[in-house]
């Protein structure tokens, strides 16, 4: 079992309420994560089509991309891998009927590939020797090869940013937990178009599946890894 680093508890106190917290503490919820030597990097869905508000999907995450690109820097100097995902649908699936998704979030529909809304931020350095994982879903484990790259690369921890915090975020987090790899959500380079289920999303991820951590939390880890 690879050494871990020291945790840092880094839960926003008091969000939903003394009663709330009182609750799930005695439930034995919210423990804190260990950080593992091997992180990767998983940059969800910061796409034109959620980080621009010009596009029907979008909002301004200008702030969140801002963090995110802190985050790729610094895992690129510590040769933590950095994977970036993107919901990517060929003409047939926005057109057709099979994906169920789709029928409950129709405005998905405009996610095409090839198109300006599913290009990665510009801000954002994608280079060659990055991953990009393509995906049909929320989480970016589902009906992907994520979980065996990420084994493949030998990774222990994951951290989570992105967009939205209350979808694919949230998803994709769960999901990373229940495949066996210690969980981090970075706060301030996770984005939404609405701050009440962004904040419920980081709330629900904290008691039950990772640290949602702040942005210098999570600086502070990669810079102790060892060379």
């Amino acid at each position: 079992m690879p050494a871990s680093v020291p945790v840092h508890d880094d839960r926003p106190a008091g969000l939903h309420g003394a009663d709330t917290d009182a609750t799930y503490d005695r439930a034995g919820f919210g423990a804190a994560v260990p950080r593992g030597r091997r992180p990767a990097l998983v940059v969800v869905d910061l796409t034109r089509g959620f980080t621009e508000p010009d596009f029907p999907s979008g909002a301004d995450l200008t702030a969140e991309v801002t963090a995110t690109a802190a985050l790729v820097s610094a895992a690129r100097e510590h040769g933590v891998p950095v994977i970036y995902t993107a919901i990517s649908y060929t003409v047939a699936e926005a057109e057709g009927d099979a994906i169920a998704w789709l029928r409950k979030a129709p405005g998905m529909r405009s996610l095409r590939e090839g198109s300006e809304a599913v290009a990665l931020d510009p801000r954002l350095e994608y280079r060659r020797d990055d991953h990009l994982v393509l995906k049909k879903g929320a989480s970016a484990f589902h009906g992907t090869g994520l979980a065996a790259l990420l084994a493949g690369q030998g990774a222990d921890t994951v951290l989570v940013c992105g967009a939205t915090t209350s979808g694919c975020v949230r998803a994709t987090a769960v999901d990373a937990v229940q495949s066996g790899f210690n969980t981090l959500v970075v706060r301030e380079a996770c984005g939404d178009r609405a701050r009440g289920p962004h904040d419920a999303a980081l709330f629900d991820l904290q008691a039950k599946y990772a640290d949602v951590v702040g942005l210098d939390d999570a600086l502070t880890y990669l810079d102790s890894l060892p060379a």
